[in-house]
């Protein structure tokens, strides 16, 4: 193997290449893909881009020293015989090995450019420069990315409005943390409407309709949607990677013997995990997979990730706490400072107590129960 190819270059893209190059391979490595800014952190941007004392240049990252041919363009074709990638402008690459790490897309309602969505920079420079003309805005899902939007709309004087069927962030943090962010969020004054967005469309010039489960209508000029991803995988429709419409990997990143996948466009040992660390652990056995092949190691790593919404910091380290109630380690939630772990999956989480990462980690590890 002298020639690797790597679609996309997100993080799980640039960590595939690190490690490559940390495992030893001197071969020639392109990296292809389509956004022009230089590399940056995705979670970052919901924070950065609505916070007013935030640059969107904090969210890029530091320079790589690992070499490798960067290619910007958008790939449109794979050819697995051939064993050779098509971009937009007709070239091809030649590849020995495959690391396949494009991501994925934001669902959207409509095509109008009023409904906003949060996946890139470009994005966050858009609806940030929209929302400091302080308009009303409907949020639609109440997930991390919903919340922190609607967090940063309210700090910049919008009138928001966020649309979740049921508790939000519950599905993420269970329902104590996000009984608790709930209700900073409305201290904040955003006004939470439990229903299902059944149906979004521009009803005039000046603004949207929002038609719930309910039968209920609401209306705003501005509407930004977080309602989820869709893999980026229209590049792949003619190949035979795909397994029922999804780019499944085994538990090394293996699609096949000489292409691997990582990232939030992989169903990785057949679950899509979209989130940051995930993607950057993903990426770091793959490109193992793609080397070692049966002798590199299975994924094995503890999930975590974070939040800021409503002045709140929330880290959440191993599996989703969804049920139970937690013990309290430090703090209290009244005072809006808190260690919590829940005992029975072993998960720790921290609100608004800034401790370091290797310490939550050694937490949630000391706390686990002895056989």
């Amino acid at each position: 193997m002298r020639e690797i190819v790597i679609v996309g270059h997100g993080i799980a893209g640039l960590t595939a290449k690190d490690t490559l190059r940390r495992q030893g391979f001197d071969g020639h490595i392109t990296i292809i893909g389509n956004d022009l800014h230089p590399p940056y952190s995705r979670p970052a941007l919901s924070k950065a881009a609505l916070s007013p004392t935030m640059d969107l240049s904090d969210t890029t990252l530091p320079p790589s020293s690992s070499l490798a041919t960067q290619i910007s363009e958008t790939v449109v074709g794979l050819n697995t015989d051939s064993q050779f990638v098509t971009v937009a402008s007709g070239d091809q690459y030649f590849y020995d090995g495959l690391v396949i790490a494009n991501g994925t897309h934001a669902r959207r309602f409509t095509d109008h450019e009023e409904e906003y969505t949060l996946r890139t920079r470009d994005d966050a420079q858009k609806l940030r420069a929209r929302l400091q003309e302080q308009p009303a805005i409907i949020v639609v899902g109440g997930g991390p990315l919903g919340m922190e939007i609607a967090s940063g709309a309210t700090s910049l004087g919008c009138d928001v409005t966020l649309v979740h069927q049921g508790l939000p962030m519950c599905a993420q943090v269970g329902p104590v943390i996000a009984g608790f962010l709930a209700q900073k969020a409305v201290e904040n004054g955003v006004k939470i409407v439990d229903a299902l967005a059944s149906s979004v469309t521009r009803s005039s010039a000046e603004q949207f309709t929002v038609e719930l489960d309910n039968g209920r209508e609401i209306y705003a000029p501005v509407v930004a949607s977080a309602i989820g991803d869709s893999p980026n995988i229209q590049w792949l429709q003619d190949s035979d990677l795909l397994t029922d419409g999804k780019l499944v990997t085994d538990s090394r990143g293996r699609v096949t013997d000489n292409i691997v996948a990582a990232g939030d466009i992989a169903c990785f040992n057949g679950i899509r995990t979209p989130i940051w660390t995930s993607a950057i652990e993903q990426a770091k056995t793959a490109a193992g997979g793609l080397l070692l092949g049966n002798e590199a190691p299975e994924l094995s790593f503890q999930s975590y990730f974070w939040t800021d919404q409503f002045g709140v910091n929330v880290k959440v380290s191993g599996p989703i706490p969804h049920n139970g109630t937690p013990h309290i380690i430090e703090g209290s939630l009244e005072s809006g400072s808190a260690l919590l772990h829940w005992s029975e999956s072993n998960s720790a989480a921290s609100i608004n107590y800034r401790i370091p990462v290797p310490r939550l980690h050694k937490l949630a590890k000391s706390l686990a129960p002895t056989a």
